[in-house]
C-alpha cells in the first residue's frame, strides 16, 4: 500500500511541476545557514505554488501547554505561516506523538504524507530513524528532522543550532547570581547524549568564566518530556543546596519548583518568566520560525527538490535562531546584563565562540578535549566544574 501511495504521489508531483512550467531536472542551492539570509530565486524546476503547498509537523506533546519545547516549535510554525501567508488548512499537525513508540511515529508521519504534505517537520530526537526509513519509501516528500544527526542529502535533512551560545550566556547570569556557589541543571538525558551534554558544558563554562568557585550539579530525568520527573529533579538539586536551577528539558516545572522553594532559575525553549516570575532570571530560547520560513520558502521556490538536493541547517545567534530571553529586571542587575552583552557581541560578530574546535577544554576527570560546535553530538564528557547527582 505504501509503495503504491509513493508511486501515486510521485506522479502527482510531476504533474504539479509540469503545471508550473518546470521540469524535474537537477537543482542546486546554497546551504540554509547563518550566512544565507534569503532564499535563492525560483529554480527551473518551478517549485510548488504557495497556495498549494502543504506542511506537516510532528509534535512530541501538545502546544496548548503554553510553554516549553513543543510550544516553541509550534510558535515557529505559526511564525512561518504568517511570514509566508499560508492558510490554516495548509498546516497539518500531529500532536502528542510519543517518540519512543516507533509505530505511533510511523502512523503520524504516514498520515501527513497521505494528506498531501510536501515537507514534514519532525521535531523530536526519537523521530529520526523513522524519518530516515520513510524518506526512502516516499522520495517525493521532504523529511526535515529537528535535532539528531542523520540525513541522506536528498529528501531527508536535519536541523538544529548553536544553542550552546545562549546557554553560555545564561551561565554567566547564573554564576553571578548564585550565593551558595551550587548551581543545578535538570538534564533530559545523560552524559552519552551530546546534545544535552554539550549544552550543559556551555552553561557550566559560562558559570566558570565569572565565578570559578561555583559548581554545577546535574540531575538526569532520562526523558525528553516528563513533567513530574522534571520537578522532582529540580527539587533534588535544591535539596543539595543549589540556588539557581538551569534546565534542558521540556516543561517549566524546574522553574516553578525554584519559585516554590525561594531560589532562582534559567528557563529553556520559551520565555519562562511568565511561568515563574519570582524565580526565572532569563531563558535560553529558540526562534524556530527562522528555519521553518526558509525551509518552506525553498520548497515553494523549487530550490529544495526532493530527490535532488536537501541541505542540513545549523543556525546560531547571528541569524536569530538562537536567542536569550528578556532579563527579569526584578532579579538581574545592570552589571550582570552588561557582562552578558559584552560576550554576546563577540559571539554574534564571530570574534569568539564557545566551541571553536581549537581551544582545549578540561573535563571533570582531568582530560583535555576540543569541540567544534557543529560536532556537538560527539560530546560525551562533562566540563571540569560539573558533578552528577
Amino acid at each position: 500500500m505504501k509503495k503504491l501511495l509513493s508511486i501515486l504521489l510521485a506522479g502527482a508531483m510531476v504533474l504539479s511541476l509540469a503545471a508550473c512550467g518546470g521540469d524535474t531536472g537537477t537543482s542546486t542551492s546554497e546551504p540554509a545557514s547563518a550566512s544565507t539570509g534569503t532564499s535563492e530565486p525560483a529554480s527551473a524546476t518551478g517549485g510548488i505554488p504557495k497556495d498549494e503547498i502543504k506542511v506537516g509537523v510532528i509534535h512530541l506533546s501538545d502546544p496548548a501547554e503554553g510553554s516549553g519545547y513543543t510550544y516553541t516549535h509550534d510558535q515557529g510554525i505559526i511564525g512561518m505561516q504568517q511570514n509566508l501567508g499560508l492558510r490554516d488548512d495548509q498546516i497539518v499537525r500531529k500532536i502528542s506523538v510519543d517518540d519512543t513508540d516507533a509505530a505511533a511515529v510511523e502512523t503520524a508521519i504516514t498520515e501527513c504524507v497521505e494528506e498531501g504534505c510536501n515537507i514534514i517537520f519532525a521535531t523530536s530526537w526519537g523521530y529520526m530513524d523513522t524519518c530516515e526509513a520513510l524518506a526512502e519509501e516516499f522520495p517525493e516528500v521532504i523529511f526535515s528532522h529537528g535535532t539528531g544527526y542523520k540525513s541522506n542529502g536528498t529528501n531527508f535533512n536535519n536541523y538544529f543550532g548553536r544553542i550552546y551560545q545562549a546557554r553560555y550566556l545564561s551561565g554567566i547570569i547564573a554564576g553571578l547570581k548564585t550565593e551558595s556557589n551550587k548551581i543545578g541543571y535538570v538534564a533530559a538525558m545523560g552524559q552519552e547524549n551530546g546534545e544535552v551534554t554539550s549544552g550543559c558544558n556551555a552553561f557550566a563554562m559560562g558559570v566558570a568564566s565569572v565565578n570559578p568557585d561555583a559548581e554545577v550539579y546535574v540531575s538526569v530525568t532520562n526523558s525528553w518530556f516528563d513533567p513530574e520527573g522534571e520537578k522532582q529533579a529540580a527539587e533534588r538539586l535544591i535539596a543539595e543546596g543549589c540556588d539557581v536551577i538551569g534546565q534542558h528539558c521540556d516543561t517549566p516545572n524546574p522553574q516553578t519548583a525554584a519559585e516554590e522553594h525561594g531560589v532562582w532559575g534559567v528557563g529553556y525553549n520559551s520565555d519562562m518568566t511568565k511561568d515563574a516570575p519570582g524565580a526565572t532570571l532569563t531563558s535560553v530560547m529558540w526562534d524556530w520560525s527562522v528555519y521553518y520560513t526558509k525551509a518552506v520558502q525553498n520548497v515553494i521556490d523549487g530550490t529544495w527538490v526532493a530527490g535532488e538536493k536537501v541541505d542540513n541547517y545549523f543556525g546560531d545567534m547571528a541569524d536569530g535562531l538562537v536567542t536569550l530571553g528578556e532579563f527579569n529586571s526584578d532579579l538581574v542587575t545592570d552589571e550582570m546584563i552588561a557582562k552578558v552583552e559584552e560576550v554576546k557581541a563577540q559571539i554574534v560578530s564571530g570574534e569568539w565562540d564557545v566551541f571553536d574546535g581549537k581551544t582545549e577544554i578540561m573535563d571533570n576527570e582531568g582530560n583535555a578535549h576540543t569541540l567544534e560546535g557543529a560536532d556537538y553530538g560527539s560530546c560525551n564528557w562533562y566540563y571540569e566544574n560539573v558533578n552528577v547527582l
